[in-house]
């Protein structure tokens, strides 16, 4: 038995203080919730085992039940490994001491389009209450129209869009919207030439470095060259060729070493602006 009261509460904290511990040990990987539970364990469940084996560390795949479960565990700092936008990374790399490691190869580009056939539109003021489709903010694309109506009484009125930049096209064909962003590769390679014939462009974006993978400040600096070299020309590269594949296009193969200066701006794209955070 416990000699004391006071002795027994210590004792007791002690030991769930060791438990909690022990279950907050793993490291964490994730990113955002674009596909199901089920694919999302088929994309990065793999990842998480190499990662495991790796970096003799336990690394488990948490899949974010919603966009709003996303932000709120990356503003918890719950998430050790992340692959997301330029801008979650800014983010990340500002507040959370994020190191960003490898990235897809090539830029992000979007486009705001609208129909040709419509006088009553063309230049971006003209879009003032106007309803522009695009994927839910925090969609990097839908950032990138935010950001260019500083004044939040003169925006657009963003009709969201789930379901990707398809889905997106189609809304916008249909005459549900005055306007839609789409990333510059669907635009040039996904819509067809008469589908592009009938548009016209209002504008384009500045190139962003691509989606990338961040780590926490508690991966090491030895785990962090360890993640590097594999996803980039160790076993890592086939392990990852699904992400790569699906969010890289055709044309990537593998992922490449990320230049941590090239993600200190974007951040800008989620703080001090209606739909961020």
């Amino acid at each position: 038995m416990c000699r004391s009261y006071l002795y027994c509460c210590n004792a007791l904290f002690l030991l769930a203080l060791l438990f909690f511990s022990n279950a907050q040990a793993d490291l964490v990987l994730s990113a955002p919730p674009r596909e199901s539970l089920e694919a999302g364990n088929a994309l990065y469940g793999p990842l998480a085992k190499h990662l495991t084996e790796l970096l003799g560390e336990k690394v488990t795949y948490q899949h974010p039940d919603n966009w709003l479960h996303y932000q709120r565990e990356l503003r918890n700092d719950v998430y050790d490994v992340v692959f997301d936008g330029p801008h979650f990374v800014s983010w990340r790399i500002k507040h959370l001491r994020h190191s960003v490691l490898v990235k897809l190869p090539g830029t992000l580009e979007f486009f705001i389009i609208t129909k040709k056939s419509d006088e009553r539109i063309n230049k971006l003021t003209d879009l003032i209450g106007k309803k522009i489709c695009g994927i839910s903010p925090p969609n990097l694309g839908t950032m990138t129209v935010i950001d260019q109506f500083k004044n939040p009484v003169r925006q657009p009125d963003i009709f969201p869009v789930n379901g990707g930049f398809g889905q997106v096209a189609k809304k916008f064909s249909s005459g549900a919207c005055d306007a839609a962003v789409l990333r510059s590769n669907f635009y040039n390679k996904k819509l067809t030439e008469n589908a592009r014939a009938v548009t016209k462009k209002l504008f384009a974006s500045t190139p962003l470095p691509n989606q990338a993978i961040s780590v926490s400040s508690r991966v090491n600096n030895k785990n962090k060259i360890k993640i590097v070299q594999s996803l980039t020309r160790g076993e890592g590269l086939e392990i990852s060729r699904g992400i790569v594949k699906r969010f890289g296009g055709k044309q990537a193969k593998s992922f490449i070493v990320a230049n941590q200066q090239d993600y200190m701006q974007q951040v800008d794209l989620l703080e001090g602006v209606v739909f961020g955070w």
